[in-house]
């Protein structure tokens, strides 16, 4: 992982909407592929795709792929108070994240359940 993470450099890259609803939408799944993504936050997959690539090189998330399809993680090598914050934000903030919840929740067939995506 890249030097370590300052909270100045944290809040940063969550100080954008769509940042920080990938990253606790992430934090609350464990692993999602951007496809359950640009469904759950209702957005294009090249904005969503480009908010993945600021939080990657920032160091908070990491991926696989598998085929043609990237899943996204918290970054394995992610400082605990990290963790803990991003953990703490999403359980003090449900109402905040519902509708991409549910709209996550509405895809049904998941590609997490299958070997393929969308």
């Amino acid at each position: 992982m890249h030097e370590p993470l300052t909270p100045p450099a944290l809040f940063k890259c969550l100080a954008d909407d769509t940042r920080a609803r990938l990253m606790l939408l992430i934090a609350g799944e464990q692993e999602l592929c951007v496809c359950e993504l640009t469904c759950a936050l209702g957005e294009s997959q090249p904005k969503v795709s480009r908010h993945l690539a600021q939080l990657r090189g920032a160091g908070l998330l990491a991926d696989r792929r598998q085929g043609q399809w990237v899943y996204y993680r918290l970054h394995p090598e992610l400082a605990d108070w990290v963790r803990a914050l991003l953990h703490g934000t999403l359980a003090a903030n449900r109402p905040w994240l519902r509708a991409a919840e549910q709209r996550l929740a509405a895809m049904g067939e998941r590609p997490q359940r299958l070997s393929a995506c969308c």
